[in-house]
């Protein structure tokens, strides 16, 4: 009989470990468990982190259940977002404002603290890509769900101008009225209006491997020739938009730089650390796609 050898360990789990994880439907195509646990490694935290993929019916009875188990917070993403921010006890500023929750802290008080880092996240990428955010700059959302709510917001909160458009128009009616000064454009005639914007930014699950339209790549001919294209989808990490966009000349930003970035926040509350976004994480990451 051949002996293997015995491997030690990385990173040992105690009894006292932090846990946490991402609830979707489907999950199987989030990295966050890649990154969490890649920092929990890199910074010695008893801990870990999960997927938990949770049907819609069930999201409620699951979060109580996890926070019933000791765990200290999720990540919430598709379809879960608006969900979280209902089942919330306390929300962040963004939260209240976007109307979703990418982020939930089981505090100590028993209460559930509901945070929205999408936006921001999304900002820091284009900030890192040094892409200025300039006032009165056009911005056109693809998409009216959580992320977009978030996104939108915080685009607003920069002085930006932004413009929603969405497969089902009333969904994009609604997050327009909860956003004052946001504008709606009808799903048929936006690729038509794209040369009034600057920037373009999908904020739906189309163009993800496993999603409803893996191949989702519309015209982009009538795009300015300086305008941005940025995709929040990062499996694949270049989605045939983003291709699109390559071969038209226009520059573009990856859904990966958000996740790096939006991670930070929930990290920092469930694990008592504040993690570095820095070419060793992105790199990791980056080996798991």
């Amino acid at each position: 009989m051949t002996t293997l050898p015995i491997t030690p360990p990385s990173q040992i789990i105690t009894g006292k470990a932090r846990l946490a994880g991402v609830m979707g439907w489907p999950v199987e195509h989030s990295r966050s468990p890649v990154l969490h646990n890649y920092w929990l490694r890199r910074y010695g935290v008893d801990g870990a982190y999960v997927p938990l993929p949770t049907a819609p019916e069930g999201f409620e009875a699951a979060v109580q259940g996890l926070r019933a188990a000791g765990f200290k917070g999720v990540n919430i993403t598709i379809p879960h977002k608006e969900a979280a921010y209902r089942l919330a006890d306390v929300l962040d500023a963004s939260a209240q404002r976007a109307e979703a929750v990418n982020t939930l802290v089981f505090r100590e008080d028993g209460k559930i603290l509901g945070l929205s880092t999408d936006g921001s996240g999304f900002v820091a990428s284009l900030e890192a890509g040094h892409l200025p955010l300039r006032p009165q700059t056009r911005a056109l959302l693809l998409g009216a769900g959580g992320a977009a709510r978030s996104v939108a917001a915080a685009l607003q909160d920069r002085g930006m101008k932004v413009t929603i458009t969405n497969r089902t128009l009333g969904r994009a009616v609604v997050l327009a009225a909860a956003l004052p000064g946001t504008d709606v454009l009808p799903w048929s005639g936006w690729e038509q209006r794209l040369g009034e914007f600057s920037v373009l930014v999908n904020t739906t699950s189309l163009g993800m491997a496993g999603g409803p339209d893996p191949l989702f790549c519309p015209s982009l001919t009538r795009a300015a020739e300086d305008m941005v294209v940025a995709d929040i989808v990062y499996v694949p990490l270049v989605t045939p938009l983003l291709a699109a966009a390559t071969r038209q000349g226009l520059r573009t930003v990856g859904g990966l730089g958000m996740l790096l970035h939006q991670a930070r926040f929930g990290f920092k509350a469930w694990f008592g650390v504040d993690p570095e976004v820095d070419d060793a994480t992105q790199d990791h990451v980056l080996n798991s796609l």
